[in-house]
């Protein structure tokens, strides 16, 4: 360990480091009291609420506007280098006002904090900022009502501890690489999901042809195509219910007498089943007799779909692919098996598809919070089915695109992963930073 870095007696900071209260630290500033009487006046000014502090960056999109008068302006006004923290909601989420638009204020749901003598680097402030939200600090500090407050005295004792400017410097540095690295990866996701959505359009109306190739569209080769109760689609396809494709079966209703029992099994629910991928880390049991076990076992290739969720979730699906009879499933899922004149995978991009463009929004009941896509509507819908090869050829391209953005999401949670790691180390000191290490740390 360095000279000048050797860490308390008492476990805490290293020596070199200040630790000292975010009151101490920071002139603070809670924005004005939001009222009808304000929302009109010759002072008419634009100002954030708490919707536009998000972590790292300023929305400036959907600014509201307000009365200041002159002595408010002066009071409630932004500079380069402010920290804005949320008062309420997601409380200490912290943003850097970085100059985003000019003429700008912000309402009581956020502190203003500005540094004092104290050389503390904005910069540095976010990222710590945020590790200390992850961390819980901020959790223990809030007003305990049924909404999170995180008032003024409150955040004022928070205590934060901070290097020497060049150390704060150099953290910052890196760890801002570490979000550009990131924000580059998101963005490529975003870009290929884009680029998916389109070609999933493409394929699920145009198909390709006996030579590989996509159909031209309708308007520029008619004779290709024929009318259907969805619609042109190309001559070689037809149009089928759900249940001519396949066996659709509805989960079995929870019980809470059977918990437990002679033949306890782990079964797959809603909160299971996301968008193409089934979470196993939270999977419950109860009591499946042998009977019911052959009736709501899960096997490889079956499509498991919402059955009971949020009007746009419903019928949100993935495919099984772990070991057979594992699992059964709930009646808050549907089961889709198809025939073995039926690819599955082609299946479950086609509901994927379906949902994207409102297909189970369109045949959902929704009576309550709660919109359920229902068996028999769903064992009814009518869906155009291509012939196999055509089904395995789609199929092939749009898995094709998925593995595309499995890499980058993968290294989404690899960078992801090392900032938390280097939060912890940097942020408190508990890895020294010299002034080569920044090759040695990002990848």
């Amino acid at each position: 360990m360095s000279e000048g870095h050797r860490t308390n007696r008492n476990g805490g900071a290293p020596a070199d480091w200040q630790t000292v209260s975010i009151g101490d630290a920071f002139e603070m500033q809670l924005g004005k009291m939001l009222s009808k009487a304000a929302k009109t006046g010759r002072n008419s000014k634009r100002y954030l609420a708490n919707r536009n502090v998000q972590w790292d960056r300023v929305d400036i999109s959907d600014l509201e506007t307000m009365d200041f008068t002159e002595s408010e302006q002066e009071k409630f006004s932004l500079l380069p280098g402010d920290l804005l923290v949320c008062e309420g909601g997601e409380v200490g989420r912290t943003s850097l006002w970085r100059g985003e638009a000019q003429d700008c204020y912000f309402q009581k749901a956020i502190h203003r904090l500005r540094p004092r003598s104290f050389r503390i680097l904005p910069e540095y402030m976010l990222r710590l900022m945020r590790h200390l939200a992850a961390n819980g600090s901020f959790t223990i500090f809030t007003s305990q009502s049924s909404i999170a407050h995180l008032t003024r005295e409150k955040l004022a004792v928070v205590p934060v501890s901070f290097p020497p400017l060049p150390q704060q410097r150099k953290i910052a540095r890196i760890l801002t690489t570490l979000d550009n690295l990131i924000e580059k990866t998101e963005a490529l996701i975003a870009k290929y999901q884009s680029i998916k959505q389109g070609m999933m359009a493409d394929l699920f109306t145009r198909g390709v042809d006996a030579n590989g190739k996509l159909r031209p569209p309708q308007s520029a080769a008619p004779e290709l195509y024929k009318q259907s109760e969805l619609g042109w689609i190309p001559i070689e396809w037809n149009t089928q219910t759900v249940i001519e494709l396949g066996s659709v079966k509805l989960g079995r209703q929870r019980s809470p007498d059977q918990h437990s029992g002679r033949y306890t099994t782990p079964y797959l629910r809603v909160a299971n089943v996301f968008d193409g991928w089934i979470d196993y880390s939270d999977v419950l049991e109860m009591d499946f007799t042998p009977t019911e076990r052959e009736t709501f076992s899960v096997l490889p290739n079956d499509i498991l779909l919402n059955e009971g969720q949020s009007l746009e979730l419903v019928g949100r699906s993935a495919m099984y692919l772990s070991e057979s009879h594992r699992y059964c499933f709930q009646n808050t899922l549907v089961r889709f098996r198809c025939t073995s004149e039926n690819h599955p995978a082609f299946w479950q991009d086609c509901f994927q598809y379906g949902r994207s463009i409102g297909r189970f929004m369109q045949i959902a009941s929704q009576t309550t919070s709660v919109a359920h896509l229902g068996a028999d509507r769903f064992a009814r819908m009518v869906v155009v089915r291509p012939p196999f090869e055509e089904q395995v050829e789609i199929a092939k391209r749009i898995r094709s695109m998925n593995r595309r953005m499995q890499v980058e999401q993968e290294q989404r949670i690899k960078l992801q992963t090392l900032k938390t790691g280097l939060m912890q180390d940097l942020l408190t000191g508990k890895v020294p930073v010299k002034p080569d290490e920044m090759q040695e740390i990002i990848p």
